[in-house]
């Protein structure tokens, strides 16, 4: 049951849902965001982001509630630096897959997000470069026999008619322990069997003891799906796809015109 502000939790998806890469967060959420929090609200971002690029982004803007990051693999809280979950993929398994892609598509990029909160580069191209500016991250460019530590995802970059035939190619072969996803039109990632968005927020809802029914997720893509699918509450923005928006229990405005502020300000104005 929700009494009061202090008893919702409010997880946005960041790109093209809470802020967009080349204008950044609107300021009517960001300060709709700081008045929810300081009445007592839980707001906090689901992202495919990396930590770091989460931190980046944000800038000064201050989480209530730890981050779901690295597309749910990672639940960072933010206040302490402390991972509250950490998914790796089975190692052999994700070297197989990401070696089979490596050799069939030599034009693709690679990119490893590394337990160790490093970016690793096993091959570049033009949309690696777009994600690299785009996110605000540092990397490493490195032979993918030079990874030590354990994989938290990997993610393919290329145009949209490339990361198709990616799709078929891995569909027709095993990976077990990992499935693939697209979480935009220029990018295919690997991740760990069971690890989304949607699961990591029932993860955090047992951290802070709320209610899954208390959560208001917001979305605008394919991966959000499961986020949407989890929470008691579902909201997509105008901009997000159709099939998206069905999922959805209602719609607000698009990205830039708040429609993240759109939700927090009606939920002060009902419980504060």
């Amino acid at each position: 049951m929700i009494e009061s502000l202090r008893d919702i939790l409010v997880v946005s998806d960041i790109d093209n849902t809470l802020l967009t890469p080349s204008a950044g967060i609107p300021s009517v959420n960001k300060a709709t965001i700081e008045l929810f929090c300081a009445l007592g609200g839980r707001f906090t971002v689901a992202t495919g982001r990396t930590v770091e690029s989460v931190r980046q982004r944000l800038g000064d803007l201050t989480l209530s509630a730890p981050a779901i990051t690295v597309g749910g693999g990672v639940i960072c809280d933010f206040s302490t630096g402390e991972r509250i979950k950490n998914e790796i993929l089975p190692r052999a398994v994700a070297y197989r897959a990401l070696e089979d892609v490596y050799t069939r598509f030599p034009m693709l990029g690679i990119e490893v997000m590394g337990a160790d909160d490093h970016l690793y580069i096993v091959r570049s191209n033009e949309f690696v470069q777009q994600h690299l500016l785009q996110e605000e991250m540092s990397c490493l460019l490195i032979p993918l026999d030079e990874i030590y530590c354990e994989w938290n995802k990997v993610l393919f970059a290329g145009d949209p008619d490339t990361l198709k035939k990616v799709k078929t190619f891995v569909e027709a072969r095993y990976y077990p322990g990992v499935y693939f996803i697209e979480t935009n039109a220029m990018y295919y990632e690997i991740m760990p069997e069971g690890v989304s968005k949607g699961q990591a927020l029932k993860d955090l809802c047992r951290y802070l003891k709320i209610p899954v029914e208390n959560t208001i997720a917001i979305g605008d893509y394919f991966n959000d799906i499961e986020l949407l699918q989890a929470a008691g509450r579902s909201v997509a923005v105008q901009n997000a796809p159709g099939e998206v928006q069905l999922v959805a229990d209602e719609i607000t405005s698009a990205c830039l015109d708040g429609g993240v502020a759109e939700i927090l300000y009606r939920l002060i104005r009902q419980y504060s």
